[in-house]
């Protein structure tokens, strides 16, 4: 009678534990369903390319590209923030404005080299209402050291080493 009564409590407790697990499940779809319907009227930030190399350029130096991107998305994109890595790198962007889906526009990027000698890698957070909510550019160069400034970093390098 025992183990009958403890099969009965374990089939019990099996069924209940299946039937919960099966609700759980099934809000788990229902949720995921809604969520992706939902992300399908998001506006989409796709670009031509995310990445600018300006090669070799002199301490000094200002150059600038051009990032092309297009709202392949359902509804309009805001573009809320961006921001440069360091006050070196200056992003120039259409802020606050709705762009339509299929619009292009552009965003451009400045980067000063003064006082940049050597490799430089740099981005641009662009913050806004894609489901990622953030999307990055980079722009990369290699910045040759004006020789005047090299001698007063290497003078002031050796004066604090003495």
């Amino acid at each position: 009678m025992k183990s009958f009564v403890l099969a009965l409590v374990a089939l019990f407790m099996l069924s209940c534990s299946q039937s919960a697990s099966k609700k759980v499940k099934q809000e788990n779809v229902e949720k995921a369903t809604a969520q992706q319907e939902a992300n399908e009227d998001l506006p989409v930030m796709s670009f031509e390319r995310a990445e600018h190399d300006f090669g070799t350029i002199n301490e000094g130096d200002v150059v600038e590209t051009s990032f092309a991107f297009t709202n392949t998305g359902k509804s309009d994109l805001i573009i809320l923030d961006a921001r440069g890595s360091c006050g070196c790198t200056v992003p120039e962007y259409p802020k606050n404005t709705p762009i339509e889906p299929g619009e292009t526009r552009e965003i451009k990027v400045k980067f000063d080299s003064a006082n940049k000698p050597g490799n430089q890698t740099k981005t641009v957070t662009l913050t806004n209402n894609t489901e990622r909510g953030r999307d990055i550019l980079r722009i990369k160069t290699m910045v040759t050291a004006d020789p005047v400034k090299e001698q007063q970093r290497q003078a002031a390098r050796n004066q604090m080493n003495q």
